[in-house]
């Protein structure tokens, strides 16, 4: 027998802070949490914009919020604070560390410390690995990335492909996800019980070959099953 188990805004807030307390690279001090109808809010001023991608990336971990609002604002102190110029040189250093990233694939815009990610690449994990690399260098507020991804290799069975990977995921119900092709662009539909899982899905989807467009569909579960 399943019983609905449902959680109050108000354990819900706590179940966010306690996790701020478990990863190190959020000060609690720093950030309010308010939670209404299992939407969480997170808000106040942090230093780095690393701490306000961690805290919202510890905020997805937390089973049962449904939707997430970041009104976090990084407000660098004087130490931390580059010139934009500054920034796009560091920016630009770090991508060309990178021997999967073909040189020159990649343009940087910055404006009042955000960064902007611009270029064309051959698989998603690219896209994901320069904007995991910039988004904590000093004086960085902010990441857009609207790099886009041109694969040579063919889509054909990239259905089957991702499908027979969320069945290997230990991390997925491979059951609770439908996957749509159409040529390149994929489509992901269904239920999961947190934003980790649907991150872990799309990241999954990218990560096929053939791959140019991925779009997330899946809705967040405010309930789930327990075994009685």
């Amino acid at each position: 027998m399943n019983t609905i188990i449902e959680k109050t805004d108000t354990e819900l807030k706590s179940d966010v802070l306690a996790e701020f307390k478990y990863e190190p690279g959020v000060s609690i001090a720093d950030i309010g949490v308010l939670v209404k109808d299992g939407a969480v809010t997170l808000n106040g001023f942090v230093t780095n914009y690393g701490e306000k991608w961690n805290a919202v990336a510890a905020t997805k971990r937390v089973a049962g919020v449904r939707a997430i609002a970041d009104d976090i604002i990084v407000k660098l102190p004087s130490s931390l604070i580059r010139t934009d110029g500054d920034i796009a040189s560091a920016a630009a250093n770090q991508i060309s560390w990178f021997s999967s990233v073909p040189k020159g694939a990649v343009k940087i815009l910055v404006r009042d410390g955000w960064l902007t990610l611009e270029g064309e690449v051959e698989w998603g994990y690219q896209r994901s690995d320069v904007q995991s690399n910039v988004q904590f260098l000093a004086g960085v507020k902010g990441v857009t990335n609207v790099i886009t991804i041109k694969s040579k290799v063919s889509a054909a069975g990239v259905k089957d492909l991702i499908e027979t990977s969320f069945e290997r995921s230990a991390l997925l119900d491979a059951e609770k996800i439908q996957v749509e092709t159409s040529g390149t662009q994929v489509t992901l539909r269904g239920k999961v019980r947190n934003h980790a899982e649907r991150d872990e899905a799309e990241r999954v989807a990218w990560a096929a070959p053939g791959v140019w467009s991925v779009d997330n569909q899946i809705d967040v579960q405010w309930s789930w099953g327990r075994e009685n």
